[in-house]
């Protein structure tokens, strides 16, 4: 990782991070290209879905690690296909294993197949139990501010509500809700799922989220390494945007060079 911290870094866990870009793993065509389009995002936390990502569970296969190595990125294993909290507490006590006794993870309970949305009484259900257990859990759910605040309380190192559904490329839908959950969180909020392009990305660093999480996005892309750049760009150029603080909205118009001294006949 980058030894010079920018002043403008995400801290989780108590790891300070250069990029605000999360990216995942799965999807891409090879390992190749997952290697070259993570390099691209600048990404340093790189999500692993450890249900379907070979990380040392199979000895004789190739290993997401020998292309996107622990020395040089933070893995963040998930519990992607989970839809109980029971098999989401396991898989990340597997994880926690295959990776030495790694803390932080990213906890997902899924409500069903077909639009992937949160199951949010598992939720909570498997992050009191994993927190408890001392995992840093980073945890995926519905833009609800009061759940947020719950997963908050519990002990959630980071709050993840979705912009909208997990691959489907909608953007964010509600941004009335995450600035809701943004002005009362003490947590780092990353929006995950739902991100489609780099416009998606920067509108949610725009609104004052901490990070962006993103796979299907930069994976489906025609060209997955550019769109990785791309992503990269957008996230750094929003965070920018939310921080010089953006002219309010007004109905009439206001012109851009001064009206005294102007030139008159």
């Amino acid at each position: 990782m980058t030894t010079q911290t920018k002043p403008n870094s995400l801290t989780i866990a108590g790891k300070t991070y250069n990029s605000r870009l999360l990216v995942g793993s799965g999807k891409y065509k090879d390992l190749d290209q997952t290697k070259l389009a993570t390099e691209a995002s600048g990404a340093e936390i790189i999500t692993v879905a450890i249900r379907r990502v070979n990380i040392g569970q199979d000895p004789n296969a190739p290993s997401l690690l020998d292309v996107v190595p622990m020395s040089k990125y933070t893995i963040l294993p998930n519990t992607a296909g989970c839809y109980n909290a029971k098999d989401a507490i396991y898989t990340l006590q597997l994880g926690r294993e295959l990776l030495g006794g790694h803390k932080l993870c990213k906890l997902e309970v899924l409500g069903d197949e077909k639009t992937l949305f949160p199951n949010m009484p598992e939720t909570l259900e498997a992050a009191k139990v994993l927190v408890k257990d001392g995992f840093d859990v980073m945890v995926y759910c519905s833009d609800d501010p009061i759940q947020a605040r719950m997963l908050e309380d519990i002990g959630c190192v980071a709050v993840m509500p979705l912009a909208s559904l997990i691959g489907s490329g909608m953007g964010i839908l509600n941004p009335w809700n995450l600035s809701l959950i943004i002005e009362q969180a003490n947590v780092p909020i990353i929006v995950d799922a739902g991100v489609g392009t780099a416009s998606d990305a920067a509108i949610a660093m725009e609104l004052g989220c901490d990070g962006v999480l993103m796979n299907t996005a930069i994976a489906d892309a025609r060209d997955p390494i550019r769109m990785a750049r791309a992503m990269s760009l957008a996230v750094e150029a929003g965070r920018e945007a939310f921080l010089a603080g953006r002219i309010p909205k007004k109905f009439a118009a206001s012109p851009s060079s001064p009206i005294a001294g102007r030139v008159t006949e």
